[in-house]
């Protein structure tokens, strides 16, 4: 994460080779809409911040968003 001052929140969501996939903004979003939208990207959320995250999510692969719009 790198904070930008002046700069809007977005996510960015990049591949294995650092190229840019998409861009999400979340200005406007509240917590739980963040935290929606990270699930149903696919990202995982760990119970505590020692637990460990199981292989299938470390590379947490992109897919639309459940509800997504189709300009996104």
């Amino acid at each position: 994460m790198k904070h930008m001052p002046g700069a809007d929140p977005e996510l960015v969501i990049l591949d294995e080779q650092y190229q840019e996939l998409q861009r999400y903004p979340l200005g406007a979003m509240k917590r739980k809409e963040i935290i929606q939208l990270m699930k149903s990207l696919g990202f995982y959320k760990k119970e505590s911040i020692d637990a460990p995250v199981p292989a299938e999510f470390q590379t947490a692969p992109l897919r639309k968003p459940q509800d997504a719009k189709d300009d996104l």
